[in-house]
């Protein structure tokens, strides 16, 4: 049974929900006040104005009733009439009920005079908008009496509506820019944060009130901080790449000048295994410490990682891929290390590689494909971490890897705001690794 809930249909930005908490409540005291107030208080005057008319109808009847025949109560009602401002003939027409069903100070007007008037035979409402005929009995005959309708109800009931919605829809704009120029220190710290996230820094300057002046000082410390860190640490290990390549050149130098024995070659064969453990594990450190983010066609990067995999003599498929322009900002050089170490990775497990891209509306998703033992599924975590060590089925540090292919293409791929997800390949059956890229 699916469960009802209100949050799905409510907006999922704090602007939307701002202007929800701002507009709900206007809207209900407007309905609130319209339905209620003005209602009620509509029904209560024209009540109160028809009972102030009717006594001057009660005066019209007793001196109909009290003149001696029908030509002197016409003659002395006519000249009541014309000083109480109304119509007034004997011998008219019996009116029936009749008024339009959405009038409802109608519905009013003709209730109060029945309960006031027990000779009243009807109310008529419809032949003329603006007036109200009634007819009652006498004892010369029908009495047909007519006046305008702006006497028994307000000619203007619905300005203090009018004004109400007018002043609502006013205090409306002005508490929306406000709202907006208090929400916009927000989106901007937002839009600060999402693009350091994505390796980009962006210039920003706290302001707005007191409580996001504060989260957007902690940000800057904290950006400083971690920017602070990362130049640390690429110079540091930049140091220690050139103080331990030094003694490095100096072992190779020494023993290219011994006799070629087997014991010499297993020795150069760990030096150079140490340059390539130095190189990859500074590739890692700096990852794209050093290079800027810059507006570039993604796909000469695949097709020019693929084309030097191509060179060296790896088995590497294209595979889907769309033949235009694909324009991000990204780091080139970046992008080109994690992809190439996703295929030397997936070369060196298998056979054979094969690169996907696909194009969506929000990201950009590169697959890298082999036909290699694949990594199981409750090992793949593990697998993303530097110098991670795994079963035999697939050993990231077996023959010439050291440990860190997947973790420098993790690196990279978070660092412009993305990830790398591992799967099966549906196709080759070995490993399928996607670095997910945001557009």
């Amino acid at each position: 049974m699916t469960r009802f809930s209100i949050k799905r249909y409510l907006p999922r930005s704090l602007y939307g929900r701002a202007a929800l908490i701002l507009l709900v409540p206007i809207v209900t005291i407007q309905l609130v006040v319209s339905f209620g107030f003005i209602q009620r208080l509509y029904e209560d005057v024209t009540e109160q104005m028809t009972q102030n008319i009717v006594s001057e109808i009660e005066l019209l009847l007793m001196t109909v009733d009290d003149s001696p025949n029908k030509q002197v109560a016409a003659e002395d009602l006519q000249r009541l009439a014309t000083a109480l401002d109304m119509q007034a003939v004997l011998e008219g027409r019996i009116a029936s009920d009749r008024s339009q069903f959405l009038d409802l100070s109608g519905r009013v007007i003709q209730s109060t005079l029945r309960s006031r008037l027990d000779v009243l035979l009807g109310v008529d409402l419809v032949e003329n908008r603006k007036s109200v005929r009634l007819a009652l009995e006498t004892r010369h005959g029908i009495l047909e009496v007519a006046f305008p309708r702006r006497r028994v109800a307000a000619t203007n009931p619905h300005q203090l509506l009018v004004l109400m919605v007018a002043t609502g829809i006013l205090m409306t704009m002005i508490a929306y820019l406000f709202l907006r120029n208090q929400l916009r220190p927000i989106r901007r710290l937002a839009h600060a944060a999402e693009a350091f996230g994505k390796g980009q820094v962006e210039p920003y300057d706290p302001s707005g009130a007191v409580e996001v002046r504060s989260a957007g000082n902690a940000f800057l410390h904290m950006r400083a901080r971690i920017e602070r860190q990362i130049e640390q640490r690429t110079l540091m290990l930049s140091g220690v790449s050139h103080d331990l390549r030094t003694p490095l050149t100096r072992l190779k130098l020494g023993l290219s000048m011994q006799q070629d024995t087997p014991e010499t070659q297993a020795l150069m064969d760990d030096v150079d295994e140490m340059e390539r453990l130095i190189t990859a594990f500074l590739d890692f450190a700096r990852a794209d410490a050093i290079e800027e983010l810059d507006k570039c066609d993604l796909m000469i990067i695949i097709r020019d990682a693929i084309a030097n995999a191509q060179r060296s003599g790896k088995a590497v498929e294209v595979g889907d891929m769309p033949d235009r322009k694909v324009a991000a900002k990204l780091r080139s050089l970046a992008i080109q290390r994690a992809l190439e170490n996703l295929i030397n990775n997936a070369i060196r497990h298998g056979t054979r590689a094969r690169v996907s891209v696909h194009v969506l509306d929000t990201a950009i998703r590169i697959s890298i494909e082999d036909d290699g033992p694949g990594i199981p599924p409750s090992q793949r975590e593990e697998a993303l971490k530097p110098f991670a060590r795994l079963d035999a089925a697939r050993n990231q540090n077996e023959g010439s890897g050291v440990g860190l292919g997947l973790a420098i293409a993790a690196d990279v791929a978070r660092s412009h705001g993305g990830l790398l997800r591992l799967g099966d390949s549906a196709d080759l059956g070995g490993l399928s690794a996607e670095i997910v890229l945001p557009r």
